[in-house]
């Protein structure tokens, strides 16, 4: 058997994607052991095919070598192969100071000699979807059609329901953040809107950088009708989040980490596209709905700016955000 690392990137979104990477070296007969950051970890212990899940202690950003190298003394002589995911130099150089003999990953960051099996980098225009571009790691074609899976064993949900006093299937979520910036952010007050309009209760979820803006919404929706919202951002470890999306009636987000959670438990969704593309980043599921303005046809004048895949609106009107209503998500629920 192949005993094989993956060293995982550091995004929730990232990881989901790379589900289906695991999924087509486990069935080959691989034994995977994820490296993965702790706030990214809980996210590969929801993939069954993962054998082992190691928190690597390192902080976000910088080098850090002396802990690479102390972490590689522990982990050597483990593993046969390295998949490294994240492009960066420095996630490349665990395998090699461990002593893996067959490490893959793509070109970049100057990592020709970190690595024995490189891919080239697509080009911006060029880059595939994203699990596509991981999944090429395995050396295999016919990409297209995977989807990614998380599994939530039920006593595990069970547990952090009972922990957050919620009910299977009693509440809605709402993920109102996105780590990139506000071009990627529905308004905080059309959230709020369809909250109102919901006979379920809406739970907030999202991490300490969202917590005002999750905060904006439960008060402007608990005006109009107490108890629509409970604000949970920074309440809740993201073991608890993931139980409660996979235990939701249904998932409402920006394109975010979480909704490619909600999309990989399967939960009904609607996802609010922005700045970004859903034709590089889609939440790869059957019950989720895309809300992009930029292909519908009825809405006029056609948005010619987007995808700019910025931070901040360059024109200065977030039209492709703003002209979404709630009315239409409610619809699309």
């Amino acid at each position: 058997m192949t005993r094989s690392l993956i060293v995982a990137p550091q995004w929730i979104g990232d990881a989901v994607m790379t589900e289906p990477l695991l999924r087509r070296l486990h069935a080959r007969g691989e034994q995977l052991t994820v490296g993965a950051l702790p706030w990214v970890a809980p996210v590969y212990r929801a993939m069954p095919q993962v054998h082992e899940v190691i928190e690597f202690p390192f902080a976000h950003g910088g080098l850090q070598f002396k802990a690479r190298r102390a972490l590689a003394r522990q982990i050597e002589g483990r593993f046969d192969t390295a998949y490294v995911l994240p492009n960066s130099l420095k996630s490349a150089l665990l395998p090699l100071l461990a002593g893996i003999p067959k490490r893959v990953g793509y070109l970049g960051e100057a990592r020709i000699g970190l690595l024995t099996h490189r891919l080239k980098n697509p080009s911006k225009g060029q880059r595939p979807p994203m699990v596509a571009f991981y999944s090429a790691l395995s050396g295999e074609t016919d990409l297209e059609a995977d989807r990614p899976q998380l599994h939530m064993p039920s006593d595990e949900v069970d547990r952090s329901l009972a922990e957050l006093g919620l009910h299977r299937g009693a509440f809605h979520v709402f993920a109102p953040g996105a780590e990139y910036g506000p071009a990627k952010r529905w308004p905080a007050r059309h959230f709020a809107g369809l909250a109102q309009s919901l006979a379920l209760p809406v739970l907030l979820l999202g991490s300490s950088k969202e917590a005002a803006l999750c905060e904006e919404i439960a008060l402007a929706a608990n005006a109009a009708r107490p108890g629509a919202c409970v604000n949970l951002a920074s309440k809740t470890t993201l073991l608890q989040a993931l139980c409660a999306i996979a235990a939701a009636k249904s998932v409402v987000s920006n394109d975010s980490g979480l909704m490619h959670v909600a999309a990989a438990f399967g939960v009904p969704q609607v996802a609010v596209f922005g700045s970004s593309s859903p034709l590089h980043t889609p939440p790869l599921s059957a019950r989720a709905t895309v809300l992009w303005l930029k292909n519908d046809a009825s809405y006029q004048p056609p948005l010619d700016c987007a995808p700019c895949f910025e931070r901040e609106c360059p024109l200065g009107h977030t039209r492709c955000l703003n002209d979404i209503s709630p009315e239409r998500v409610l619809l699309a629920l």
